[in-house]
């Protein structure tokens, strides 16, 4: 992935740099290494050929990596950066990545992890950005962060691995992740969507179809929960005989209820979950949902609002206190109507929010605030388990099935 890259790094510790110069050579990358900031910056406005990626501790000798990004924004679109920086520093990545960094790396870090977020940087670059695509990240925030290092640790195995979520979690983005991470990644992946088939036997088994098409691959299969009981139990047997490709199933947070009603196979879920991948709600991670405005913000308003310059500090705000429950596509969602509608040169709470414009003495009935303080304890606690429902409904101290119910009822979970 990194063949005849060409790498600029700048780090000033001779072990760090060392070790990460070694390796990325290793990785048939070309790397530049400079340890102080006046020659990074010269460096990287005139470089001696297209610069594919920059990593960069934030920390340096003469000023610091905040100070290098800034001042290649003054003057043009620098390349990319991948940040290097302590746990003392990620609120400071965090606001580089706002600014328009690619990413950043936390120490100390696994190669594999730091191997992975650098190929997806470069990888990215190249390929062009449609209406409907989200980042390949999952946010800045801490919960993202433990998300992406499942994956990592995913894409090394080959048993069955659960994704766990709830709407618009990106289930879909963080298999399809594991794939291309993987060395499986020349194969085949072939998704099947079972809320979206009317016939999931053919759509797993049939010819040309899940089974008999993937080979060597990826066989994702979202919205496993959909599933018929018939169909679980040729699963099982299939998996039971040779498969020479990966299996990987996804669903929202409601499998335990379905176990305890009957109609979902205990033993298909112990044998899908051998690697469990619980994403926590966007409602929880107000970071990343700020963040992920401003990466679709960049992709989607010179095509579709050209006259607007910004997302106003109001919007941002209001989207920082919005749960979410439909997840990034809400969001999405969202921000194109948005588009359409802002009149400013600003992106404004109305444009997101339209149903606020309501008069300023309406106020939620008894029911509905009731219903929003439980919803709120809700996404806290699945936040606090990492999804798992099991937990959350001892925090809340309710029966699993009652918990399960009131998911339903408020619409945080289902594939």
């Amino acid at each position: 992935m990194l063949k005849d890259r060409y790498i600029v790094l700048v780090e000033d510790d001779e072990i760090m740099g060392g070790s990460l110069l070694q390796r990325l050579e290793l990785e048939g990358a070309e790397v530049l290494w400079l340890k102080q900031m006046v020659r990074a910056l010269g460096a990287i406005r005139t470089p001696k050929k297209p610069i594919d990626a920059v990593i960069c501790d934030i920390g340096l000798p003469d000023g610091s990596g905040e100070e290098l990004f800034s001042t290649l924004l003054r003057t043009g679109a620098p390349p990319p950066f991948l940040f290097i920086t302590g746990q003392g520093g990620i609120g400071q990545a965090v606001r580089l990545i706002k600014s328009g960094a690619a990413d950043y790396v936390t120490k100390p870090f696994e190669m594999s992890v730091f191997l992975e977020r650098l190929s997806l940087l470069v990888e990215n670059r190249e390929k062009p950005f449609r209406d409907d695509d989200f980042p390949p990240v999952m946010g800045v925030s801490v919960a993202a962060r433990r998300v992406e290092a499942l994956i990592a640790k995913a894409a090394t195995e080959s048993q069955p691995a659960l994704i766990r979520g709830g709407p618009g979690t990106g289930k879909d983005l963080v298999a399809r992740r594991i794939h291309d991470l993987s060395d499986r990644s020349a194969a085949p992946f072939v998704s099947v969507n079972l809320a979206r088939e009317t016939h999931s036997e053919a759509a797993l088994f049939g010819p040309a179809s899940g089974f008999d098409a993937v080979g060597e691959g990826t066989l994702f299969i979202n919205a496993v929960s959909k599933m018929p009981v018939q169909v679980q139990t040729r699963l099982l047997k299939r998996l039971d005989q040779d498969f020479d490709g990966r299996l990987i199933a996804a669903c929202g947070n409601d499998l335990e209820g379905l176990i305890e009603q009957g109609s979902f196979n205990s033993e298909l879920f112990y044998r899908l979950a051998r690697i469990e991948i619980p994403i926590p709600p966007l409602g929880t991670r107000p970071e990343d949902a700020v963040w992920l405005l401003q990466q679709l913000f960049r992709k989607l308003a010179p095509r579709h609002a050209p006259g607007l310059v910004g997302i106003g500090a109001l919007c941002e705000e209001a989207v920082r206190s919005h749960d979410w429950p439909g997840g990034g596509r809400d969001l999405r969602a969202r921000l194109l109507r948005g588009l359409a509608m802002a009149t400013g040169p600003l992106l404004q709470p109305s444009d997101l929010f339209p149903e606020r414009l309501a008069g300023p003495d309406e106020m939620m009935s008894l029911a509905q605030a009731r219903e929003a303080a439980e919803k709120a304890q809700i996404i806290a606690a699945l936040d606090r388990t990492d999804g798992q429902i099991g937990e959350a409904a001892k925090l809340l101290r309710i029966a699993r099935t009652t918990l399960w119910e009131k998911m339903q009822k408020l619409g945080l979970s289902g594939s």
